[in-house]
């Protein structure tokens, strides 16, 4: 019996491989340059994020203009959606580089080994950041760390190997740049003499529109009037008065302490406290404010809210001016039952403890019978269901 020949063993692909006329660096100058600017829009916008949710800053986050964390967190969001086709197009450029023999001669091996560390950093952050960035922006977390320290944390290293990479390929990219698109004097040897099936400004027209409608599919989250097109927004402004809504009270355990008729608002300073009915607090001096409400998730939703200015409550409370305060929701559990509050929050007459969102009583969704709203500060700091405020300082 004649015995089978044991299988070859696969051949690992090398760069000679890859002759494609489109793999060439005229191409991935060209989207890489895009790709950077992306990436630090992301990174500074992502920067502001993490400032804006820091306690207590040594820089204090403004109150003004109150729009604007709206702006940046929306920029944040739909940059690092445009980056998603941008990165793989040039992976898929690049990939006969990452392939490639490594040179012979000590000095050369030594450059070539410090580049595909750079790069191997630079991929492996870029994925993670742009993976874990549109997980949190869906509201899944399949994983049990900090989503926003690790965010910022690898947001760093993405941001550090980005400007080696820039470094390294810079006489390349000017290179490039210099000449037209078409040109091969910096193609590799063996590789096709001229455009198959599509051409190189047709690949970079791909890339361009593919990223357009990846912006145009999710930017409605933030930009009201390109709703009816973002067919992949994470929240379309639906919800009770046109304000989307993450989590209920349902889901936070607050049903019952939100709507009894013990419910009061505690007002804590200097060893004393001070109560509330629901009732006494609709009775005291309003005030209304035109603010956007803004998530770290990128969805943004202007509204008009009516309530409490915080500063009137703790000056009757005998607190001083510009003190800083701890919110305090009635949930028990979830990252939103506290906040804080920065005294040039405190003090701006804009920051209300609001008890009516367009004219109409909260929603006990939306936070009801009171919630917190400021100027220029993210969603998850907008405390809902509040049942104490406590001076600390």
């Amino acid at each position: 019996m004649k015995l089978a020949a044991p299988p070859r063993p696969r051949r690992i692909p090398q760069e000679d491989d890859f002759t494609s006329w489109l793999r060439s660096p005229a191409v991935t100058a060209r989207i890489g340059v895009w790709l950077g600017v992306t990436f630090g829009l992301a990174f500074v916008t992502g920067v502001i994020s993490h400032w804006a949710q820091t306690p207590a800053p040594w820089l204090p986050f403004p109150t003004s203009p109150s729009w604007g964390y709206r702006v940046t967190q929306g920029v944040h969001v739909i940059s690092g959606t445009a980056a998603v086709p941008l990165l793989l197009v040039k992976l898929w450029t690049v990939f006969p580089k990452l392939v490639a023999r490594p040179p012979k001669s000590l000095g050369a091996l030594l450059a070539h080994g410090l580049e595909r560390i750079s790069i191997g950093v630079l991929v492996a952050s870029a994925i993670f950041q742009l993976a874990s960035g549109l997980a949190n922006s869906a509201q899944w977390y399949p994983w049990h760390f900090h989503f926003r320290a690790t965010h910022y944390a690898v947001a760093w290293i993405a941001i550090g190997s980005l400007l080696v990479h820039i470094a390294v390929k810079l006489p390349i990219v000017r290179a490039a740049f210099a000449a037209d698109v078409d040109d091969t004097a910096q193609d590799r040897p063996g590789m096709a003499a001229g455009p198959g099936v599509l051409t190189r400004r047709g690949l970079l027209r791909t890339t361009w529109t593919a990223a357009g409608v990846a912006v145009l599919a999710t930017a409605g989250a933030t930009v009201p009037w390109l709703r009816h097109v973002s067919v992949l927004a994470v929240r379309s402004g639906t919800g009770p008065g046109g304000v989307p809504i993450n989590h209920t009270a349902a889901e936070r355990g607050v049903v019952s302490s939100a709507t009894s008729a013990a419910y009061r608002l505690v007002v804590a300073y200097d060893g004393r406290e001070t109560s509330y009915t629901l009732a006494e607090l609709r009775a005291m001096p309003q005030a209304t404010a035109s603010l956007p409400i803004a998530c770290v998730e990128g969805w943004s939703a202007g509204a008009t809210w009516t309530g409490v200015p915080v500063r009137d409550l703790l000056a009757r409370a005998g607190a001083p001016a510009r003190s800083q305060v701890i919110v305090r929701s009635l949930q028990s559990s979830g990252g939103e039952r506290y906040s804080y509050l920065a005294p040039n929050f405190t003090e701006d007459p804009r920051t209300l403890l609001a008890l009516r969102l367009h004219g109409e009583p909260l929603s006990l969704d939306h936070g009801f019978p009171c919630r917190l709203i400021a100027p220029d500060r993210p969603g998850v700091l907008q405390t809902k269901w509040v049942g104490r405020l406590e001076v600390t300082r």
